[in-house]
């Protein structure tokens, strides 16, 4: 049934993009700047053992001996696909949630809706994802110089779809992890009431960052298996799964190689987007 609000406001008027979902842009921007420049190193870390199957160690010694001037190579994809992700996510979340409510009147739907309206908008962006994989991959360290050749490589040679290789399970990663944060942010919100600080929105966000990339964390090794290759046929999703489970003697446990620290820096990361998205809209709003 429709809520009674939606009747009294024109369906263009609730369509039309206004200063809240930019003020919403503009807080997930900011929040996204500072998350990236923090934590790059451990995300790189990260990747190798996920492309390696190595412990963190070894990662580690493998980029100490490629030494610091490549240690922030690829940032520049991060930089620009997290900083518009993020501002994405936020306002495009708190925009379609707070729309389909009134159209609808049901939160939930709003809620899941919502999400994953924002998990597929992101994924648009992947292409800065894709060539990141590329450049953190040392088999391609001799192959591009940085990222617009990366990019330039690509597009010449294989045209745009090159760039959205393994958007699948992209998708279903933003969608899924958005809902999940989204809810438990909420309620969050509703437990901490009057106690809600910048610490406080420093450990949920920490806490609940981390548990939310835990539990997706397998769709990120198989997005970066399917993004490792080059041209050829694209690889369906249940295929490479499958793949990467026998590569690793049919571990469940293997799809989780890296997770710990993968929830080391989402810990990081999500505590300081939340703590910074929240105190830039205390600012701006």
């Amino acid at each position: 049934m429709r809520n009674a609000t939606s009747e009294k406001v024109p369906l263009h008027s609730i369509l039309r993009v206004n200063n809240n979902d930019v003020k919403e842009f503009t807080c997930g921007w900011g929040a996204a700047i500072i998350n990236v420049s923090v934590t790059f190193p451990i995300n790189k870390i990260i990747f190798r053992q996920i492309l390696e199957g190595v412990p963190v160690g070894a990662a580690v010694g493998q980029l100490s001996r490629e030494g610091i001037r490549l240690l922030y190579r690829g940032i520049l994809p991060p930089l620009c696909q997290k900083t518009l992700s993020l501002s994405l996510m936020f306002s495009m979340y708190e925009g379609c949630k707070r729309r389909i409510c009134l159209l609808s009147g049901n939160d939930v739907l709003a809620k899941i809706l919502a999400a994953n309206i924002a998990g597929t908008m992101e994924a648009l962006l992947m292409p800065l994802e894709r060539v990141q994989t590329l450049l953190q991959d040392w088999r391609y360290h001799d192959k591009f110089k940085n990222t617009p050749h990366a990019f330039r490589y690509l597009l010449t040679n294989h045209g745009v779809t090159e760039c959205y290789r393994g958007m699948v399970p992209i998708i279903y990663r933003n969608g899924l992890s958005n809902l999940m944060f989204f809810t438990l942010r909420d309620r969050s919100k509703v437990l901490l009431g009057e106690k809600e600080s910048l610490l406080t929105n420093f450990v949920s966000g920490a806490l609940i960052g981390g548990f939310t990339s835990t539990v997706f964390y397998p769709m990120n090794v198989i997005k970066i298996h399917m993004q490792m290759k080059i041209g050829g046929d694209f690889e369906k999703f249940l295929a490479v799964t499958r793949e990467v489970y026998i590569s690793r003697d049919r571990s469940i446990t293997s799809f989780y190689k890296g997770v710990h620290l993968n929830y080391m820096r989402s810990f990081i990361s999500w505590g300081v987007i939340n703590a910074s998205y929240d105190f830039l809209k205390k600012i701006i709003f």
